[in-house]
């Protein structure tokens, strides 16, 4: 690969781009069944939330930053819903592909009877000792049908200008085009200095076969300035195994996994970060939650305060929003340690409240930082 890859400290400044962030992936319609298992469910919380558009939501709404979304709805009243939701968090919607409902015979276009759909999940968080639980309803998505040359990339990242690009391991895997829209995505925003990252982010209900996400995240990881992936998807998804036990603690976890992040790191040169958030579960409603962040350039390892027994709502998007914290503090202009303390602060405080995406403030993430680190407990504010 000749191709040049940015690393962190190539970000481009604030004032030449129109947006901070942008994020290419999918988006669907979350219900909640609340605390009654799904199959009982009669009353269901609505929200929206996809792996890769959560850092999106992240760097609008928590941390101030211009951020956009990359992914295809269809246009009737849930993809509306789902639009809307992000809008409210603050982030650009004006990029999406929309399919619309006239049955007209043009490339993005359906009809009335749901034969495209816009995706959705039945997420039930679990309780104790009873695991939580998502059935997906992706087969026939809009995103699904995203191909090469449905997105303007030159106008995207070239004429407007994007300082950082981010983009992950749902989206490769979920139809047999949708890898090829990443890559050409990454390839592009690399030719316009565009610093970019990916999560691995490997699901078996998106594809049981790990050898297909492996080989796609071979092609991709060139291209790579930052990636995100704990021990397993680094596992499942590109095939670099961690020797630890599984019920090692972090420090002996940290110990291992640096090992592993330092071949990838030999592997694949132009990385200039790797790093990922780590969870010790003692039941669905409490964990251990940890993070870590390499210094590729500089061969140093940054690792966040650890938060021991931690009570939370909802698993799900703890890592998105590790990653949204790195890469919004990058841009603001902190250290790596600040970068990996606010993704460990975004990513546990996102646990505590309902859905995939953030409802907390930069002023709780600065304050969630502080009190970890001092051990402090939690009071009541009056």
């Amino acid at each position: 690969m000749s191709q040049k890859v940015i690393t962190y400290p190539e970000i481009k400044p604030a004032e030449s781009c129109k947006y901070d962030g942008v994020s290419l992936g999918e988006v669907m319609l979350r219900l909640d069944p609340y605390d009654v298992p799904t199959a009982r469910a009669r009353l269901f919380r609505v929200s929206q939330g996809g792996g890769e558009t959560n850092v999106a939501c992240g760097m609008a709404y928590t941390f101030g930053l211009r951020s956009a979304v990359l992914t295809a709805l269809v246009d009737d009243n849930i993809g509306l819903n789902i639009r809307n939701q992000m809008r409210e968090a603050g982030v650009d919607t004006s990029n999406i592909c929309w399919f619309n409902t006239d049955n007209d015979g043009s490339a993005h276009s359906t009809d009335q009877k749901g034969t495209l759909m816009n995706g959705m999940n039945f997420t039930y968080n679990g309780k104790g000792i009873i695991p939580s639980d998502t059935a997906y309803y992706r087969a026939h998505s809009a995103v699904r049908q995203l191909k090469s040359g449905d997105f303007n990339w030159d106008k995207i990242f070239g004429e407007e200008g994007v300082r950082v690009f981010n983009t992950g391991g749902i989206l490769t895997l979920i139809s047999p085009t949708s890898s090829e829209v990443a890559i050409e995505a990454i390839q592009k925003a690399n030719e316009n200095g565009v610093f970019v990252a990916a999560d691995l982010n490997y699901r078996g209900k998106v594809q049981p076969d790990k050898s297909i996400a492996r080989s796609i995240n071979q092609k991709m990881a060139p291209y790579l300035g930052f990636l995100v992936g704990n021990d397993s998807d680094l596992a499942d998804a590109l095939g670099y195994e961690t020797k630890v036990a599984k019920n090692a603690s972090f420090e002996e976890w940290v110990k291992a996994y640096k090992e592993t992040v330092k071949q990838v790191a030999r592997d694949f040169p132009n990385l200039s970060l790797i790093g990922t958030q780590w969870r010790g579960a003692v039941n669905a409603d409490m964990i251990h939650w940890g993070a870590v962040l390499y210094d590729v350039l500089n061969k140093e390892l940054y690792v966040a305060a650890l938060r021991e027994n931690v009570p939370i709502q909802d698993r799900t998007g703890g890592g998105d929003s590790f990653a949204s914290g790195v890469l919004s503090a990058l841009m603001l202009g902190k250290d790596l340690q600040t970068a990996v303390e606010w993704g460990a602060a975004h990513g546990i405080l996102v646990q505590e409240t309902p859905g995939d995406f953030t409802m907390v403030t930069l002023k709780e993430v600065e304050r969630e930082v502080k009190r970890a680190q001092a051990g402090g407990s939690v009071k009541a504010l009056r």
